[in-house]
This record gives C-alpha cells, sequence and structure tokens, in this order.
C-alpha cells in the first residue's frame, strides 16, 4: 500500500464523522483519488499534501469521464472534507458550480431499472453476495441493507421488517411479501445465514461491502441499485394496473382524476416500502 493511501486510510479511521456507512464510501472515495492522482503522475503525497492544482486535475478527469453529477458531488465532498482536516478549507471553493459540476437530474422520465442477469450471478463465487443481490431484485432493498439484514429476525411471514439501522436514515419500515419468489428467496437465505446476517463471521460491514464490489465487477453485474428501480416499477404495475412513465405509461397529466388518486396511492406505498422520507423521491425510480 502507498504511504498516501495509508495514511487516508488512517485518517478515516481516526474520525468518526457520519454513520457508518458515510465512513465506509469516505473511505472508498478516497482511496480511489489517491488511486488516480497516482495515475496523473502526483507521485509521494501524503495525506496533507492536497492542494488545489490536485482538485482542478480530479475534476478536468471527472468532467473527461463525464460520470454523473451526483457521483461528481459525492468526491466532491469527500475532497473537502479532507481539505478540512488538513486545515486548508480554502483550497476548494464551497460551489459546486464553480467547477462546472450540473446539478442532479432527479426525474429524467428514463427507465435506469436492471433486472439481475442470471448468469452473472451463478458465476459468483461469495454465496453471500449472491444472497444479498437476491434481497436486493425481489424487496427492492439498498445494498447496505441487503448485507446487514437478518433475514431470520425480519420475515414475519406476511411482511419483511427493515430494522433502522439497516436502511438509510435509520428509516425502519416493512415490506409485504407478497409473490412465490419472495418466499422462495427469503426460504433459501434463512437456509444459508441461520440467525446471522449476510456478514460472514469475523468479516465487517465494510470488508463484505468491498467483496459484495468485487465479485459483482468481476462478473460485470453494475450499478445495482437498478433493481431497486426495477422493484419499484413492477410494484408500481401491480397498484396501479398501468405501465409507471419511466417505463413507457402514461404521464400524470395523462392521467384522469380517478386514476391520479391510484397514482398518488401508489406513490406513497412505494415510497414507504423504498425506506424514503420524501414522497418526490420516488419519481427517480418511476417517472412522473
Amino acid at each position: 500500500m502507498r504511504e498516501f493511501n495509508y495514511e487516508l486510510k488512517q485518517l478515516c479511521e481516526r474520525n468518526h464523522d457520519g454513520s457508518y456507512a458515510t465512513r465506509a464510501d469516505r473511505e472508498r472515495i478516497l482511496e480511489l483519488i489517491a488511486n488516480q492522482l497516482q495515475e496523473m503522475g502526483f507521485k509521494n503525497m501524503h495525506a496533507t499534501s492536497l492542494k488545489g492544482k490536485h482538485v482542478q486535475a480530479l475534476v478536468a478527469r471527472w468532467h473527461k469521464e463525464e460520470i454523473a453529477p451526483g457521483t461528481f458531488k459525492n468526491r466532491m465532498a469527500q475532497l473537502r472534507w479532507l481539505a478540512e482536516k488538513n486545515g486548508t478549507p480554502k483550497i476548494i471553493s464551497r460551489s459546486n458550480d464553480a467547477y462546472g459540476i450540473a446539478d442532479r437530474v432527479y426525474v429524467t422520465n428514463v427507465s435506469k431499472a436492471i433486472d439481475l442477469d442470471l448468469d452473472r450471478h451463478a458465476r459468483i463465487d461469495d454465496l453471500y453476495t449472491k444472497m444479498s443481490l437476491l434481497l436486493q431484485r425481489h424487496f427492492g432493498l439498498r445494498r447496505k441493507g441487503s448485507i446487514k439484514i437478518r433475514v431470520a429476525w425480519a420475515d414475519r411471514g406476511d411482511k419483511l421488517v427493515i430494522w433502522p439501522s439497516w436502511g438509510k436514515g435509520r428509516r425502519g419500515r416493512e415490506i409485504p411479501i407478497r409473490t412465490a419468489g419472495q418466499r422462495a428467496v427469503l426460504d433459501l437465505v434463512k437456509k444459508f445465514a441461520g440467525n446471522g446476517s449476510l456478514i460472514p463471521k469475523g468479516m465487517t460491514y465494510v470488508q463484505q461491502l468491498r467483496r459484495f464490489e468485487a465479485q459483482c465487477a468481476k462478473v460485470g453485474i453494475h450499478k445495482v441499485h437498478g433493481l431497486r428501480h426495477l422493484y419499484a416499477q413492477e410494484r408500481y404495475r401491480e397498484l396501479t394496473g398501468w405501465e409507471c412513465p419511466a417505463n413507457g405509461g402514461p404521464k400524470s397529466k395523462q392521467l384522469t382524476p380517478e386514476q391520479k388518486l391510484i397514482d398518488r396511492e401508489a406513490r406513497m406505498t412505494i415510497t414507504q416500502e423504498l425506506g424514503h422520507g420524501r414522497l418526490q423521491v420516488v419519481s427517480q425510480y418511476i417517472g412522473r
């Protein structure tokens, strides 16, 4: 491990700002930043070496790579965190506009759903990762929840209870168990994990998260958040009887007054099942 990477890792371990998931994401992003700076020719760096020229080089690279606005902003947030810890916050502008970073586009009416490629899934070596992916596909779980969940506790027969610490924002919720496929997945996971989570004994959540990412990348499974989009779109069709706008269905202005009531009820249900706090966020998944 290069000195720069090691010092960033130690800095993350000494600072417990944010939730466990936030800290894990920060460590992952800073490791990526260290590797990219090395690739761009910045040698012999240390955690305290970050300067404006390094920020500009990274920003130029990320623009060239056309990363998503949300990803761009997350990386900038961790650069600001590092600069703050170094006592040099002024090397980075507080405004993302200064770097030409676009605003997030929340509603595009373009589907981002993906289904689980079963051939690629079968090639994954780690059974814990395979089980997590099945839970994401059938219950719309986030990656964090699909790893931390204790299915033996969560399975209540007709619903899956998500403990607050497994979800984003520490919001607990309930997801109905509606299909034979969902029941089969839960029975399979319980048989495999027993009373435990999908984190192997002797490993931490962060370690299993990294193994999950590596296993998915190795077989070519990417953008697994798309499984969550698929769950939301399938649930919308089930609740309303028609496709959502992101999947070619009618837009809000095309619905009758009666259909608009059904649409709103469906969105409220899906918002709760996905564990979001705001109704409008679900439009990212199903369109508007």
